[in-house]
């Protein structure tokens, strides 16, 4: 592991105090969790079971796995049937299913999006009928977003690759809006040594005057009594408990509790004087990676105000699946199909364009001639192993 620097090693000791800055270094020398969510609409975990796993206790269809598999060879994640996601930035979920305005929730925002994990654990647990519009201004990154949206493949959901400035612009309207905002990385330092390397005190300053920036266009998306749900992947007040002081001093809003349970380990405020409800998960306390999380409600009786003409920019993301004949194949063949090979289907498989699956579950389509498949599969989206795996070790197995 990359040598911690020694101006965070001395702000953050100081902000955790010892006991807990010293589990906190412990976590660098403890393997990581590894952990999935299920798509709920592809998944039901009544007839499908994950291997090796326990829940993570905040999330609905969250799981710890027991070791880190090959995810990479499962064409089940290609599907879109689960997400691999660290379990802090799950705590999203409980946030929703406690929080979320019950009937009036038709229009959701996720202002910087990518690569896709919180929204679409967003997607999920919102109603089937609301939208969901997933943001992120990185041309690159907004088009992991969409492969990850799509392959969710959850009605309703539109991708864009706009600034928050412009949604600011649009007039339109959320209910819910998350500003997972861009941080100095602190809490990915256990998980991505690169993230260290980039750290700087000046990179904190940078990021907590963006973050702020990126809510106030934010909040004035919001609608009245709607939630605005602030969160980070660092541990500095600069851009956790002083920034929220700064929301509330500046908008008007009230912070929102959040019920958690002791053994989940979640530390509350560190800005001396500042006992608002705030969600800090920290390794070596709490079984994750680290997360800031921060719930505000607009003041105002909620009301839903229409969505006036929606931009050029918000278009619909496509999803996995059509009406497509369905052609099953085997987890070789699957393989073969995700890495943009050609394929030999069966002689009874329909001709034209068809739906090739894997253990039912859509990965895309084809072309049959006949003498072969013409791959259809979207280049960007193709795996880059070299070989297959002599066996498959699933990580779900359905229920017999």
């Amino acid at each position: 592991m990359a040598e911690l620097p020694p101006i965070f090693v001395q702000q953050t000791r100081q902000l955790f105090g010892d006991e807990r800055f010293e589990r906190y270094l412990q976590a660098f020398s403890e393997p990581a969790p590894v952990s999935i969510r299920l798509n709920p609409q592809k998944v039901d975990g009544r007839q499908w079971q994950v291997v090796g796993a326990e829940p993570v206790p905040w999330c609905r269809g969250g799981y710890y796995l027991s070791q880190r598999p090959n995810f990479t060879q499962d064409p089940l994640l290609h599907a879109g049937c689960y997400y691999v996601q660290e379990a802090a930035s799950m705590f999203l979920d409980e946030v929703l299913r406690q929080q979320l305005p019950i009937g009036h929730c038709q229009f959701s925002l996720d202002m910087c999006a990518a690569p896709g994990g919180k929204s679409t654990l967003m997607r999920s647990a919102l109603p089937a009928d609301g939208v969901l519009y997933s943001n992120e201004p990185v041309r690159q990154r907004a088009a992991v977003l969409a492969e990850n949206v799509s392959k969710w493949g959850y009605a309703h959901h539109r991708v864009t690759n706009v600034y928050p400035r412009d949604y600011r612009a649009s007039k339109l309207r959320f209910d819910v809006i998350l500003c997972d905002v861009p941080c100095s990385g602190e809490g990915m330092f256990r998980k991505d040594e690169a993230t260290i390397r980039e750290w700087s005190p000046q990179q904190v300053d940078k990021c907590w005057r963006l973050q702020r920036e990126i809510v106030d266009d934010a909040w004035q998306c919001l609608n009245p009594g709607g939630l605005l749900i602030y969160s980070t992947c660092t541990y500095n007040i600069k851009e956790n408990e002083e920034n929220v002081r700064y929301f509330l001093e500046h908008y008007d809003c009230q912070p929102v509790a959040i019920d958690v349970k002791p053994e989940w380990h979640i530390c509350g405020s560190l800005l001396p004087g500042f006992d608002v409800p705030v969600y800090r998960f920290i390794p070596g306390i709490s079984r994750g990676e680290g997360l800031f999380m921060a719930v505000l409600r607009k003041d105002g009786t909620p009301r839903h105000f229409g969505q006036p003409k929606l931009p050029l920019w918000a278009a619909q993301t496509p999803t996995l699946g059509s009406p497509n004949p369905h052609v099953e194949l085997t987890y070789t063949q699957a393989i073969s199909y995700l890495r943009g090979e050609a394929l030999q289907l069966p002689a009874d498989s329909p001709r034209g364009l068809v739906d090739v699956t894997f253990m039912g579950h859509v990965l895309g389509p084809a072309k049959n001639i006949g003498s072969r498949a013409n791959n259809l599969y979207p280049k960007p989206w193709r795996i880059k192993t070299t070989h297959t795996q002599a066996t498959y070790s699933p990580i779900l197995i359905p229920i017999t």
